[in-house]
Order: structure tokens, then C-alpha cells, then sequence
């Protein structure tokens, strides 16, 4: 068995040993840490044609999905963006389809983390322009003129990395903080974020972390049994489930399993509720404090397997040999929920999830990533946790200005430690977000590289367009899917407001309704008219717009936007143009007097318009 390297926790020390070579290299993008994000951000800055370098301290890719054990996915079933909705597909080719991988009732998509490694590795290894040095430390990063400078060091080698963007790809924030970055930490006061819902005063107080046990069902009698751990005492899990438990509410033994039911018989063990969740805010403690921390939340999961194991009866199951290659089998790194979060060009906060189009500035508009999760804090291990209200909100996008250090130029954000509010971090955090996160700060690195500029300078219309080319969202649309022909001409349009979504809070699957097949309200037209134009009226008012109208409102359009109407076909080519848009415009002389749908509004925008790239688009520097 391997024992892994725990230099990872700092980043900051170097694995020193005999006969290092020294030695250079050069890169357009260099990646630090073994987040989610920045395995995401590797994959696409290597495919956008970057020199990219990923400094990796763990033996498998993955982050929190795989390395940390986190294998049941929370949240974007309905929305597969980008290398998601690629990950996912991989794990339904694995596994045998959706129906293989719906196994514990937490998730509609749970898998084994060594299953989500190989698919990684897989990815990795076909990755163009990537150079990966697994298993080595970072240290010593400086920038000079337009280049970062960064040591890195494993057991056999020593190097010097130069590359013009750096991207943070840790779960807690670490390389934000070696370089200098302004960041927050712990819960915003209500004045800061002006989140209603926050408390009155800010504390330190960050999410529980947990470490991650894999059990697996062995033959009789041949399951590891965990050694009675020092300090156990069965009370303290005492309503994890219904054993002994007054509570008539909790679950039964057998649910709390199989709430990370994984395929061939596993369990994933990250249960919030009298179980192993643990609670330490590591961003401020020095990496020998850490590691006791991170020791003492192995002993508390240690304790939970035992108890499963002993007072609840499940002696068939045991930790997972064929997992996690670690002394312990325990995952190779915590969870880690919340660390720091940087300060960056805007701040993503729960007023813009829950009413991203009353928002001033309007940042749903620079959109590069979606979720649809609630807001969801763990807080059970924290005695004085102030008590917070979690409103219920829609399925919601991270704006672009996020991902961008407000202090430091050429440093972008891969994983958690994005520019988020505390609150925000509920519901930004998950697996399915960050990887699009991470997807999309690699793209943004490797577009600077291709400009000569920096990610602030950046036109955020050709970074979305982009993320629209490698299946990536801009606008959670839950009934408008990536295969349906207009997928892109509604998710450019409703990236402008011309045409708004409404949103739901669902269950633990939020949506937001772009209704493509409803007939389009003038009242429709007129709210999208005033996002751009305070108070905008039409001179006369109609119910409906009718398929004889639409020329002449896109002539009202242009006219009152400010836009060209040089696109708009002529009225004796009119309909023979429309016809060209695709299927959903079959026929669509031969009924002049039908309503018109959103969907043919947004393709009509979208064709002969362009308000994507001719309306404006503003978020701090960018433009």
C-alpha cells in the first residue's frame, strides 16, 4: 500500500531528497492543488491550446469527487454542463446508463471514487498541451513583469515553473493567500454582503469538513473490523439513526446507508447527522496544526465505522480494500466545505441567486457556470453557530468576475475559493459547479495567453461563446436541454435579458423555466425593452405578437436598443430567410395570424440581431 505525500496541506514545503535535478520550464498557464477545479482547469487550457503546467500533490485526479470520496454528485442532473455532463456521460458508459448509477437515494448519480480517478486519468492522458507533475509540492511563487515565477518539487525533481496565469485550483484557498490575494473568511456581516439573511456581526465560523470512508459488503466473518478506538463512546452517534434514538423521525439504519449507496455493494459514509462531520477551520492554523486536526476527524470517522460496525450490527461491512491506496483506507483528504474566498471583480452573493434579474449590476448576464442546488450549510459540529435562515432559491449562474482575483492580475480561481459569500458558498461549493468553475477559468487563462492580456481585459461575450462551444450553460434553463436545436441561440438570449427565465425553488433540484414553447407576451418584450431602456413604452399595445408582427417588432427592436437593423431581411425575402432559421420556422408563412413562441422570438433575436454582441455587457474592469 502507498503511503501519500501530506505536503499537500501547506504547498508550502518541499519534498527534499538526494541527487534533485534541477532544472526550468516554461508555460502559458500554470495549476496548483488537487481540487476538482483544477484538474477541470488543466483539461481546458490544455484543450484551448495553452502550454499548461498542473502541479498535482496527490496520486489521483479529482479533488472532492474522487480523492476526498465524495462520489455521490449534488445538484445539475438537469443541467450536464460542460465537462460535467462529459464525466457523467463517462460514468453511464462505465456503469451501464443513468439506472446504474442511481444506487443511494442522496444523489441520481453515485460511483466509486476509484472509478471517477481512472475516468480522470483517462482524461488527463488525452489532454493536449498538458505537462502534469503528480505528487509534487509548490513553493516559493513570485511574479516578475508579466510572469509568475513557481518552485515546485517532488521526490525525484526539482523545477522552476515560469507562465504568464496562475490559477488557484485548491479546495481552501492557498495559493490566493501565498500570493498576496485579499480574502474572506468565516460567515459576512449583514453590512458587507447586504444579504438579508446573513447575521448582523461576521464571525470565522466556516462549513464542518468530514473525512470519507468507503465500506463494502465482504463474505461472513471476512469483513476488517475497525479496532475500538481510543475515547469511544456510542453516544455520541446516538440518533445517527433510529437505534436507541427517542427521535421517531430519524431514518432507519439501513436508509442512513444507503444514502451513499454506491454501484458494487459500497457505501460512502459522509453523514452530517450525529455522524462524522468535523468541525476545524484549517486556513488558520499552521500545517502541523492541520495535520492533528485532520487526524482527530479520521479518528471521528474511525469511531462512526466502528460504531456502524459494532452497535448497529453491520459486521459485513468493512473499510474498502480496493479504494483509497491510503495506510488507513480512509480518503486521501478531507472534505473540505469552506476555506477562504477570495476578493474578486464582483461578489457573488444570495441576492444574485435568488433575484438575479433585480440585481444592479445585472451579473447573470456574464454567466460561465451553473447550479441548481439549495442553499446547504453544515454547521452540527460548531456549538455557538449564530442561526441563519436558508431561503429557498432558483437554479442560479456564477458570474465571471468571480473567478478573477480583485488584487493580484493574472491569478484566477478553479475551486471553492471563488468570489462568494458565505451563504453563496452553500449552494456554489458542490462537485457539479466546480467543475464548470474550473472549466472555465482554464478556458479564461488560455484565451489571456492567446490575446496578449490579462482576464480582466478579456471580452466576456467571447469567453461565453466559447463555454456555449464545449457544452457549457451560461443561463440554468431547466426545460431548454443542450441537444434541443435552439440550445444556444435561448442561452445567448436569455444571457441578455431580452427574454427572462423564471425561477423555482424545487426540492433539492431548483429550476428557472424558460418556457421555449409558450406564445411570447408583448409584456414579455416590454421587460426586456426596460432592462436596456428604464420606462421604455411602446406607442400602442397588443396582447400578442404574431407571426406578421415579428418583422416590424424587430424593427421596433433595433430602433429602440440602438441597434443595426442591417441584418433584418427585407421584407420580400422575409419569409423565405425565417425558413432558413431551422425546423421549429417550418411552415411559417402559411400561418401569418399564430402567436409567436419565446423559442422563435429568442432564434429571431438571436439571427438578425445579435443582442448578445452588440448590446453591452458590464461587470467591474471588464467589459
Amino acid at each position: 500500500m502507498r503511503l501519500f505525500s501530506l505536503y499537500w496541506l501547506t504547498g508550502l514545503a518541499f519534498l527534499m531528497g538526494c541527487n534533485l535535478k534541477n532544472d526550468t520550464a516554461g508555460f502559458d498557464v500554470i495549476i496548483l492543488g488537487s481540487g476538482t477545479g483544477a484538474v477541470a482547469a488543466a483539461i481546458q487550457s490544455g484543450r484551448s491550446g495553452a502550454q499548461t503546467a498542473l502541479i498535482h500533490p496527490l496520486p489521483w485526479y479529482g479533488g472532492m469527487l474522487t480523492s476526498a470520496g465524495v462520489s455521490a454528485t449534488d445538484g445539475n442532473h438537469y443541467l450536464p454542463a460542460g465537462l460535467w455532463g462529459e464525466f457523467r456521460d463517462s460514468l453511464y458508459s462505465y456503469y451501464g446508463g443513468p439506472d446504474s448509477v442511481r444506487t443511494g437515494w442522496v444523489s441520481l448519480t453515485l460511483f466509486e471514487p476509484s472509478v471517477g480517478a481512472q475516468i480522470f486519468d483517462e482524461m488527463i492522458a488525452a489532454t493536449p498541451n498538458l505537462t502534469v507533475y503528480p505528487e509534487a509540492s509548490w513553493s516559493h511563487i513570485k511574479r516578475g513583469g508579466e510572469k509568475w515565477k513557481v518552485k515546485i518539487s517532488n521526490a525525484n525533481e526539482q523545477k522552476t515553473l515560469s507562465g504568464k496565469i496562475l490559477i488557484d485550483g485548491t479546495d481552501l484557498g492557498d495559493v490566493a493567500a501565498a500570493v498576496g490575494a485579499g480574502f474572506e473568511i468565516g460567515m459576512d456581516a449583514q453590512a458587507i454582503t447586504n444579504e438579508m439573511w446573513a447575521p448582523e456581526e461576521g464571525n470565522a465560523i466556516i462549513q464542518d469538513l468530514t473525512y470519507v470512508a468507503i465500506l463494502k459488503e465482504y463474505p461472513v466473518g471476512e469483513a476488517p473490523q475497525v479496532e475500538q478506538p481510543e475515547g469511544y463512546d456510542p453516544s455520541e452517534f446516538a440518533c445517527a439513526c433510529a437505534y436507541n434514538c427517542p427521535d421517531t423521525t430519524v431514518v432507519s439504519c439501513q436508509q442512513m446507508l444507503n444514502y451513499g449507496k454506491l454501484p458494487n455493494r459500497k457505501y460512502m459514509i459522509n453523514w452530517p447527522n450525529f455522524g462524522n462531520d468535523y468541525y476545524v477551520n484549517p486556513v488558520v492554523l499552521s500545517s502541523e496544526e492541520r495535520l492533528e486536526e485532520y487526524q482527530k476527524a479520521k479518528d471521528q470517522t474511525l469511531r462512526f465505522v466502528y460504531y456502524i460496525q459494532n452497535e448497529l450490527g453491520f459486521s459485513n461491512l468493512g473499510l474498502a480494500d480496493d479504494e483509497f491506496p491510503t495506510n488507513d483506507r480512509l480518503a486521501f483528504y478531507p472534505y473540505h466545505r469552506e476555506g477562504r474566498r477570495v476578493k474578486g471583480l464582483v461578489r457573488t452573493t444570495l441576492n444574485h441567486i435568488a433575484n438575479p434579474y433585480d440585481e444592479t449590476p445585472p451579473l447573470y448576464r456574464t454567466g460561465i457556470a451553473v447550479g441548481d442546488y439549495p442553499v446547504d450549510h453544515h454547521h452540527d459540529k460548531y456549538v455557538d453557530v449564530p442561526e441563519l435562515e436558508f431561503p429557498p432559491v432558483p437554479s442560479f449562474n456564477i458570474p465571471v468576475g468571480s473567478l478573477i482575483s480583485k488584487d493580484i492580475p493574472n491569478l484566477l480561481m478553479a475551486d471553492k475559493a471563488i468570489s462568494v459569500s458565505n451563504l453563496a458558498n452553500g449552494s456554489t461549493r458542490l462537485q457539479p459547479v466546480i467543475l464548470q468553475v474550473g472549466q472555465a477559468a482554464g478556458l479564461i487563462g488560455a484565451l489571456a495567453v492567446q490575446e496578449n492580456t490579462s482576464p480582466d481585459r478579456l471580452d466576456v461575450r467571447s469567453i461565453q461563446q466559447e463555454l456555449l462551444e464545449i457544452g457549457g450553460y451560461l443561463m440554468p434553463f431547466y426545460d431548454v436541454l443542450k441537444d434541443d436545436p435552439h440550445f444556444m441561440a435561448i442561452q445567448r438570449v436569455g444571457s441578455t435579458g431580452l427574454l427572462r427565465g423564471l425561477g423555482e425553488p424545487y426540492l433539492w433540484a431548483n429550476r428557472t423555466w424558460f418556457y421555449p414553447d409558450s406564445t411570447l407576451d408583448v409584456s414579455d418584450w416590454i421587460m426586456g425593452m426596460q432592462s436596456f431602456k428604464s420606462g421604455y413604452r411602446p406607442a400602442s399595445v397588443i396582447d400578442r405578437i404574431h407571426r406578421k408582427d415579428a418583422r416590424d417588432f424587430l424593427l421596433l427592436t433595433a430602433e429602440g436598443l440602438g441597434l443595426s437593423s442591417q441584418k433584418i431581411p427585407k421584407l420580400s425575402d422575409w419569409n423565405q430567410e425565417v425558413v432558413q432559421l431551422g425546423n421549429s420556422f417550418t411552415g411559417w408563412a402559411d400561418q401569418p395570424a399564430k402567436p409567436i413562441l419565446r423559442r422563435e422570438w429568442a432564434v429571431l433575436l438571436d439571427a438578425f440581431l445579435d443582442p448578445f454582441q452588440e448590446l453591452p455587457v458590464v461587470t467591474s474592469s471588464l467589459k
